[in-house]
């Protein structure tokens, strides 16, 4: 199995989750384990052990490892060595790290607005950015109090329906791509 992350990126872990297809033993025991070797390359070419898991007797049906060293990837390529149970199969192959680019800019024209009719529920809405993905936003009930946040992908607008009726609420807003997250835009209070 091979993978092109798109452009080169600073990777610091990897996690791998195997499918079950056609495995006849299901939960935890002693005798499944898992085993395979991962490589990396900058330019689909040349490649370089980046895990070796060849000598594994563990179950890790979800194998999260982080690197020792951040390392330069574009292409991520998967040999299997050994498969627990049933067929080899992958449900998910994650990489994280960052890219090579230009974080987002701080997000633009975020505001806030508190229903009057339904004092519990609020619009957001804020600029879409052309260089991020995804949006974390921030809220509590004091402006150093921001201890709930919300991740939403591809869109400029939520309405949140979590608020004390007659408290007020505070809310911040940042801007995610693959080479990092943005400055945080100015505390919003809705009274």
């Amino acid at each position: 199995m091979q993978s092109d992350l798109g452009a080169v990126d600073t990777v610091k872990a990897i996690q791998i989750n195997y499918a079950d297809q056609d495995a006849d033993i299901l939960g935890k025991s002693t005798t499944i384990y898992h085993q395979y070797k991962l490589y990396s390359s900058t330019d689909g070419k040349i490649w370089k052990v980046l895990l070796d898991k060849s000598n594994n007797k563990t179950d890790v049906p979800h194998d999260y490892v982080e690197l020792s060293a951040p390392t330069l990837v574009r292409y991520i390529k998967l040999e299997n060595i050994h498969t627990a149970d049933g067929k080899f199969a992958i449900s998910g192959l994650r990489v994280f790290g960052k890219g090579a680019g230009v974080k987002p800019d701080t997000v633009k024209h975020f505001v806030v607005l508190r229903g009057d009719s339904e004092r519990r529920n609020s619009w957001l809405k804020w600029q879409l950015s052309n260089d991020a993905y995804a949006y974390n936003i921030y809220t509590g009930i004091a402006p150093d109090k921001l201890y709930t946040s919300i991740m939403v992908y591809n869109t400029n607008e939520y309405y949140f329906s979590a608020m004390e009726r007659d408290r007020p609420y505070y809310f911040q807003i940042e801007a995610i791509n693959e080479n990092g997250v943005s400055a945080r835009t100015q505390v919003i209070k809705v009274e």
